[in-house]
């Protein structure tokens, strides 16, 4: 009788203990798929990015063309900055600088254009998407620093757009302007006359947005971070000018990948563990998908075919689906009208998010700093793009009259 009941007991003993392991093993698996999911979640953007690239691949298989798809200064541009940014970070310079900006203009709507405008007149020096991964990071320090992260969605969109419009007043604003200033050799003059009416209409309207943002009084919620220290912060801003400096090929992209490497890893090694190697991956995909598109026959076809009619109209259109620097490239195969098309491969940088490159980043970097508002997001940068693109193609007309 006792061996039975003792028996009874083990087996109860042990089925708690499967029971238990069960459990664990359910707590375990629930976890890994949580986690798998805020891995996705966190990295969408280059998923589908990704995607997009393996999809082209089938119409134009890998070959030695697909070299001649990166452009490694612009990527080891983007590595440089974003190493120097994450060096600034570690150092607090950010949320620094942050508290200086709220006590300075102590309300929303003038924060709000500071964030904006300096995002709008820096475009115009290290060209849109350096612009952004810069100054992104202090507009949520800023709006974190005063507890109004409410106003992350609009602001993020406006220096978004402030980016992309900024500096299609000079050749050397937008990779674009580059490479169609050389391209079609135009007078400098000529250049300024045609951007001049939609530059300032653009300014206009980013003026005019910004002012619906109500004035109301902001003050520090966060305790006030001290300065960095002096000679740190010289020493960084003189690797940002290295890494600004690929961009108007002042240095051989390689010198400046050099310098900057070797001085972070000497005075702040833990900088390279925070930079956005996602967001280097999305540019790779990006540089494949745009690449494979413009040699697939249908497409340069299809476009050939349509350029004529409206050049203005179709490379708007063309930088929706291939982005603004690849649109220009290949649409300046088929058109000789180099005016309707340099703007509209600066205003089509607004729209979708693959517009230009400088969107992805503005999205990658909301999607990390508010998890889960993506959509809201993706609302309102829909309604201000192409709110903003429709007035400034009507624009792109009015350089007839000065033409």
């Amino acid at each position: 009788m006792r061996e039975h009941v003792e028996k009874r007991k083990f087996a109860a003993v042990g089925g708690e203990v499967k029971e238990r392991e069960k459990s664990k093993a359910r707590i375990a698996a629930g976890a890994f798929l949580s986690g798998a999911l805020r891995l996705i979640k966190s990295h969408m953007v280059l998923i589908i990015a990704a995607a997009a690239a393996v999809v082209t691949c089938f119409f134009v298989p890998p070959d030695a063309g697909y070299a001649e798809y990166f452009d490694v200064g612009t990527l080891s541009c983007l590595f440089c900055t974003l190493a120097v940014v994450s060096a600034l970070k570690e150092r607090r310079f950010f949320e620094w600088l942050a508290g200086k900006i709220v006590t300075a203009f102590g309300n929303m709507r003038r924060v709000a254009f500071a964030l904006v405008f300096v995002t709008y007149f820096g475009s115009m020096i290290m060209a849109n998407d350096m612009a952004l991964v810069t100054f992104l990071p202090l507009g949520w320090f800023v709006l974190s620093s005063c507890g109004k992260e409410k106003h992350t969605a609009f602001v993020f969109v406006m220096q978004n757009v402030a980016a992309n419009l900024g500096g299609m007043l000079t050749p050397f604003g937008n990779p674009q302007n580059l490479y169609l200033y050389s391209y079609y050799s135009i007078p400098a003059g000529e250049f300024f006359a045609i951007m001049a009416i939609p530059f300032a209409v653009a300014f206009v309207l980013i003026a005019g947005t910004c002012l619906f943002v109500k004035p109301e009084p902001v003050s520090l919620e966060t305790p006030a971070v001290g300065a960095p220290p002096v000679w740190r912060m010289i020493v960084y801003f003189i690797l940002f000018a290295l890494s600004v400096a690929i961009v108007f090929d002042a240095l051989p992209f390689w010198v400046s990948l050099a310098v900057v490497t070797i001085a972070l890893l000497i005075l702040e090694p833990r900088s390279f563990l925070r930079v956005d190697y996602g967001l280097l991956l999305t540019f790779c995909a990006f540089f494949i998908f745009s690449g494979n598109l413009a040699r697939i026959d249908a497409v340069r076809a299809g476009l050939g075919a349509l350029i004529g009619a409206s050049p203005l109209f179709i490379g708007t259109a063309s930088c929706q689906v291939i982005s603004n620097v690849p649109s220009a490239v290949l649409l300046s195969k088929f058109t000789t009208d180099y005016r309707h098309l340099l703007i509209a491969v600066n205003i089509g940088g607004l729209g979708t998010p693959v517009s230009s490159l400088a969107s992805l980043i503005t999205l990658g970097e909301y999607r990390h700093r508010c998890p889960g508002k993506t959509l809201r997001y993706l609302g309102l940068f829909s309604l201000i793009n192409f709110s903003f693109l429709a007035v400034l193609i009507g624009s792109g007309f009015l350089t007839d009259l000065v033409f």
